[in-house]
């Protein structure tokens, strides 16, 4: 018995546009509640979310096969992804990814050898169903799913050379740093910012790597998908629990 399917990659590859939802209150209740929403994929956000190892396996069986959990983690710490890995985690998202030597030593973290250097303690663990699956350690790799978080000028400056890099399936672009690395600290509409933004898109589509990227802009989020990308994450628990709240209040 193989390692289960990554529909979510099997659809990157198929160049679909996914449409995913942001998770930043650490909550499996909160996360269940957005699994029931239809998304096609949610993000246990580990880097800005208040988020560790427990607190991301509690998600991640809240999810189920409702939706598919994207894993975002701090930084690219090889211990932590394989922590993340060997819990359930299939796709992992990582942040700050500047340069393509960095981009592949997260390739080696998130395979196992030849590919890589993830280490092997699966029989142990919640991704190989506690050593239920008997051909895990064969078949793990062709399901694991790496996007890499682009959002400094450095990374814009190498990007040509990260994707090339073999390993990755999809680069997200992140607005927010981009914009106060050029200069436009919380103006992630900046005319110049969204320009580098665009750019970025169409060069990673260009490269046959999957596309993503998260705006709360519902009409810039339109246009995202008629270029085709292929990971779009279109709002936050967050975001719509307070939005929701407001309204509310307002009404009385």
């Amino acid at each position: 018995m193989p390692a289960p399917r990554n529909q979510f990659k099997a659809r990157l590859r198929a160049k679909e546009t996914q449409y995913g939802l942001w998770m930043g209150l650490g909550d499996a209740s909160a996360a269940e509640l957005c699994a029931g929403a239809g998304f096609d994929w949610l993000v246990i956000d580990g880097e800005h979310g208040p988020n560790d190892l427990r607190d991301v396996l509690a998600q991640l069986r809240a999810v189920g096969d409702k939706s598919h959990p994207v894993v975002r983690v701090r930084d690219d710490n090889r211990a932590v992804i394989k922590q993340m890995l060997d819990i359930g985690a299939q796709t992992i998202l990582v942040p700050m990814i500047e340069s393509a030597a960095q981009a592949r030593e997260v390739v080696r973290s998130v395979y196992y050898p030849p590919k890589g250097v993830r280490g092997v303690g699966a029989a142990l663990a919640r991704a190989s169903a506690y050593n239920a699956i008997p051909d895990y350690l064969l078949t793990a790799n062709d399901e694991i799913c790496l996007l890499l978080q682009v959002e400094s000028m450095a990374a814009i400056r190498d990007l040509d050379a990260i994707l090339a890099v073999e390993g990755v399936d999809g680069v997200f672009v992140g607005p927010a740093d981009l914009a106060a690395d050029l200069g436009h600290l919380g103006q992630s509409s900046a005319p110049e910012v969204k320009e580098v933004v665009l750019d970025a898109l169409t060069r990673i589509r260009a490269a046959g790597r999957a596309a993503g990227i998260l705006t709360f802009d519902r009409g810039l989020a339109q246009d995202y998908a008629a270029m085709g990308v292929e990971f779009l994450a279109v709002g936050s628990d967050v975001g719509i629990l307070g939005a929701g709240l407001r309204q509310l209040r307002a009404g009385f």
